[in-house]
């Protein structure tokens, strides 16, 4: 395993930029988890915490593909340093109306301005791609980034919480706006190894890449993805309150962590024959099953296992779903049809969390796995969906999806 990961870095730059990007896509994960601490400490109301940070989400998911869309016309060492200012100004208002005690709908604005931040996923994910493309080692450098964006989310959070209690309120946003301006940096610095520039050919329609009715299924296939992660975090914390034992909560997230992790690196070392619709079909359907141990846990123990199987599928299904869309878009909008996915994924998890949040005050906290099953299922008819649409595609190399 550990040589088909080696070889990757065989390539000028490569080290490089994956160094950059693991710094800057951190800021994500802090920065919403942290306006919700630093609100909660200095204004004393979760209710403005989880508005303005869900403004923070929002709008990022909304505005990632354009910013990318704007990246496959114009270039990553253009666009990336003028988005990411716009979010670090964002943050830094964010905190300063925070310290001012300025009124309340003044944070609003500044979530939105923060939220204009660029998908740094994608734009590492565009560069493999550009190194790689049509090669084996393509999805050894997608399941890499899938674990790079595990770990992201593992270690941002708490991170960003730990600055916000240890130090003062404004400690986890304070470090991800500088995390984000060096990170950016750093990967604009490196124009050898951004994508190269595609024009589109004349008459060509310039139109968001969302009119292919392949990517609006993955990007739904996403959302479906993304639900089960959000209720898997809400349900989890939940149970573990309701057992008495809220701190193994952590422990049991964990496993649902490691578990993706583990299976995506196996995934990106191992070489499949079967064709990608194939490979998604069977993930969606494992994905789907997975789901349905939760239903039965009644201990922490068990939690964590049924966690740590589910999670042990969500890695190499995004891997396959990431390498879908590499192969129905063109060329020139690549970073934005990965960004709409990694979009999808984000609103899924924010979609997951508050439907699990109010199921779990209505009927309790084993109640809200169900949403994990329903989203389980939605993921199932979502591939079997797309496996259809696209296995024509695959089979007829002059097919263009």
């Amino acid at each position: 395993m550990a040589n088909a990961y080696r070889a990757l870095f065989a390539a000028p730059g490569t080290s490089g930029f994956a160094l950059a990007g693991l710094l800057a896509r951190l800021p994500l994960p802090m920065t919403g988890i942290g306006i919700i601490t630093l609100l909660a400490q200095l204004r004393g109301s979760y209710a403005l915490a989880g508005a303005v940070s869900a403004t923070f989400v929002l709008v990022y998911a909304l505005a990632s593909p354009q910013i990318s869309r704007w990246v496959d016309r114009h270039g990553q060492a253009t666009v990336l340093p003028l988005a990411s200012a716009a979010s670090v100004v964002g943050m830094l208002l964010l905190l300063l109306a925070s310290y001012w005690q300025a009124p309340d709908w003044l944070l609003f604005p500044c979530a939105a301005l923060a939220g204009c931040m660029p998908s740094m996923s994608a734009m590492v994910r565009a560069r493999w791609t550009a190194l790689y493309r049509g090669q084996p080692q393509l999805q050894t450098a997608y399941s890499l980034e899938t674990v790079f964006d595990e770990m992201s989310f593992i270690a941002g959070p708490p991170l960003s919480v730990g600055l916000c209690v240890g130090l003062f309120p404004q400690a986890g946003v304070l470090l991800a706006a500088l995390l984000l301006a060096v990170g950016t940096v750093a990967l604009a610095m490196q124009r050898a190894t951004q994508p190269q520039l595609v024009p589109h050919a004349a008459g060509q329609p310039n139109r968001s890449v969302m009119a292919l009715a392949e990517v609006r299924l993955l990007a739904l296939l996403m959302v479906a993805m993304g639900m089960i992660v959000g209720t898997i975090d809400i349900t989890s914390v939940a149970f573990a309150e309701l057992l008495g034992q809220p701190l193994a909560a952590s422990i049991v997230l964990s496993a649902y962590a490691l578990g993706s992790c583990a299976a995506g690196l196996a995934f990106g070392a191992l070489k499949f024959d079967a064709p990608l619709h194939r490979l998604l079909l069977w993930g969606g359907a494992a994905t789907a099953l997975t789901t349905l141990p939760l239903l039965l846990v009644a201990s922490l123990p068990a939690l964590a296992a049924s966690v740590l199987l589910a999670g042990m599928f969500f890695a190499p299904t995004m891997i396959v779903v990431m390498s879908l869309v590499e192969r129905a878009v063109p060329d020139q909008q690549l970073t934005e049809g990965m960004t709409w996915l990694l979009a999808g994924l984000n609103i899924g998890v924010a979609l997951g969390a508050a439907a699990t949040g109010q199921l779990v005050d209505l009927a309790g906290a084993q109640a809200g796995f169900a949403i994990s099953v329903g989203a389980g299922a939605a993921v199932l008819l979502l591939s079997i969906w797309v496996s259809r649409r696209l296995r024509p595609c695959q089979q007829q190399s002059t097919c263009v999806c």
